[in-house]
């Protein structure tokens, strides 16, 4: 190839560096080598030459003498073409400078783009969080991209897609399916799959925090009824079952990842806008893609079935050897099911890591890498089947800051109903409140300036002097708890609290979602005393005025809310604690794994 095609031969101006792309008929600056003319990689094709040559007003011309220079050269200078190489006319993009003097040719320099405009962000799952990752670079080559990608139908499961104004839940799943090269030896080799490694990613409405929660495989459920969609188009309704593990949802009789997420729905509440599916060649090629992730070992690893043998400390892992470290778990804590899923929010912790740095970000190479294998490696829901939509997620997820994002699991306990301790069942204790949380968009992380103002609210409207129960005057009314509480509430602060000076009155104008206590400035040593007792947060209480109660006294206004849980049931855990004993980890802190 000549040097004006490579942009290497000291003496050619740069501007003759310009050239038309014959497919999207746009002039391009070529300073790499051999740059592809098409936006989907494979041989520039020498038909298009003449075709190009035509659309610049020229007339191309072969030969095997010296430099071809009968085609329309560009105002002021002279066209020089090697031989048997037909370009054409060269031109100065609008607004670029003109030419510089001589002696002082050469490259133009390259504008950076900033490093926000890079859209290669993260997801989460063991192999789908960095599907979105990969795909918010790949506006190289779109076309291409998309037709890498695989969806299948959401059998109506869904919410009908993410929304960029709203809180956005996204179902991660991980068969272990063992298609693809090489995965037929991890035995079971027939299996259609199950839901091998589940999370429920849910990103808070304002994008500032977000929590990944790991729903463990062996939990006893109940799987609904599910309306599939067939190869062939017709659609058949599964039977649903009760009392079985949480991994049959998926290829078991016949069941699609929708099945998947209409489980999960029964199980926490929450209704996922998309999901995203993945098997075990993902875990593969995306950690090859990023150049390996680092993990870390708080003692020798040498296990059997998974294969994997590493010994204590650091160690950079991608390939086979990655897929083995997520699918270890006889050699990490326990040896079950539960500990595995600890090991894989590590690693999923230090591939975030690594698509975040820079080493991933400047890296053209990478990011071309991640698109291709991501891509390959997705099945998604027909409301998440482009390059477009995958971007528009990836944007919004990666305005999140890893450290507000928590990784947790589902809290259950031992199934009491096993001698022969298998599997396990939800913890009621605690597992409602931890559903409840992600419903309600409450942060499982500290958010610093969230924790402020609540701090400031808190210090300012529950610190001073309380008011005796006795003196506590207030009406209560029902603004979207179940239908009863303002009456049971009232029984409770009368005959239980001493709030006697309490009456029902009613229902709401409208509908809240969070219980409020509201007062005039006079009562709130009052407010504060009823706060105590009814466990209200310093945000639940709203300064105001007073009403009048039906002895024609002035009283406060207590609205219990959709958040309300019964009477007697304090309010302030749902205001942003984690409940106690539920394990949580962060995407920005190393852990070694035990």
């Amino acid at each position: 190839m000549d040097a004006q095609g490579r942009g290497r031969a000291d003496d050619i101006d740069p501007a003759d560096q310009w050239v038309l792309n014959p497919t999207t008929g746009e002039y391009e600056l070529r300073l790499t080598p051999s740059a592809p003319q098409s936006p989907v990689p494979g041989p520039r094709r020498a038909a298009s030459r003449a075709g190009a040559a035509s659309r610049a007003g020229g007339t191309a011309v072969s030969g095997s003498g010296g430099a071809v220079r009968n085609r329309t050269a560009a105002p002021g200078r002279e066209t020089r073409t090697a031989p048997g190489r037909e370009v054409p006319p060269q031109r100065r993009r609008r607004g670029a400078p003109e030419e510089p003097p001589p002696g002082r040719r050469g490259r133009r320099p390259v504008k950076q783009k900033s490093k926000a405009k890079k859209t290669l962000l993260w997801t989460g799952g063991v192999m789908a969080f960095v599907v979105v990752a990969a795909a918010g670079g790949a506006y190289l080559y779109l076309q291409h991209l998309n037709d890498n990608i695989t969806s299948v139908s959401d059998d109506g499961a869904s919410t009908g897609g993410f929304q960029k104004d709203k809180a956005i839940n996204i179902l991660l799943i991980g068969t272990d399916k063992r298609t693809g090269a090489g995965n037929d030896g991890y035995g079971d080799a027939g299996s259609a799959g199950h839901a091998d490694t589940t999370i429920l990613l849910h990103v808070s409405k304002d994008r500032s925090n977000a929590t990944a929660l790991s729903i463990p495989r062996d939990l006893i459920v109940d799987i609904p009824d599910c309306r599939t969609t067939q190869e062939d188009g017709s659609t058949k309704v599964i039977p649903g079952e009760s009392g079985v593990r949480f991994n049959t949802s998926l290829g078991q009789e016949g069941r699609t990842p929708s099945c998947t997420m209409r489980t999960v729905t029964e199980l926490t509440g929450v209704k996922p806008d998309n999901f995203m599916v993945a098997d075990f060649n993902a875990v593969k090629t995306l950690t090859s893609a990023v150049g390996g992730v680092e993990v870390c070992l708080a003692k020798d690893i040498d296990d059997p079935d998974s294969h994997l043998k590493l010994s204590k400390g650091k160690h950079v892992i991608e390939g086979e050897q990655a897929l083995a470290y997520v699918r270890t778990r006889h050699s990490v804590g326990f040896g079950g099911d539960l500990s595995r899923i600890g090991l894989q929010q590590q690693f999923l912790s230090a591939l975030m890591r690594k698509l975040k740095s820079n080493d991933t970000l400047t890296s053209p190479t990478k990011m071309i890498k991640l698109a291709e294998a991501g891509t390959e490696a997705l099945t998604v829901d027909d409301n998440l089947d482009s390059i477009t939509k995958l971007k528009d997620l990836g944007l919004e997820l990666g305005k999140l800051n890893t450290e507000n994002l928590t990784f947790t699991t589902v809290p259950v306990i031992d199934n009491p109903a096993e001698k022969v301790k298998t599997t396990v069942v939800l913890n009621e204790t605690t597992a409602p409140q931890v559903f409840d949380m992600i419903r309600n968009d409450v942060s499982f992380t500290e958010v610093k300036e969230q924790k402020k103002k609540e701090a400031a609210a808190v210090a300012a409207r529950l610190k001073g002097t309380k008011a005796d129960a006795s003196e506590v005057r207030v009406q209560i009314l029902n603004g979207g708890a179940e239908a009863g509480s303002a009456s049971a509430t009232l029984l409770w602060l009368q005959n239980e609290e001493g709030v006697t000076k309490s009456e029902n009155a009613g229902n709401a104008p409208k509908s809240l979602g969070k219980t409020t206590l509201e007062y005039a400035p006079d009562q709130a040593d009052q407010a504060r005393r009823l706060a105590a007792i009814m466990g209200l947060s310093g945000s639940a209480m709203k300064p105001g005025k007073s009403v009048t109660n039906a002895q024609g006294l002035p009283t406060m206004t207590l609205t219990l809310g959709k958040d309300f849980k019964g009477a007697g049931v304090p309010l302030t855990s749902a205001a942003g604690k984690t409940p106690e004993g539920v394990q949580k980890s962060t995407a920005d802190k190393v852990e070694c794994a035990k």
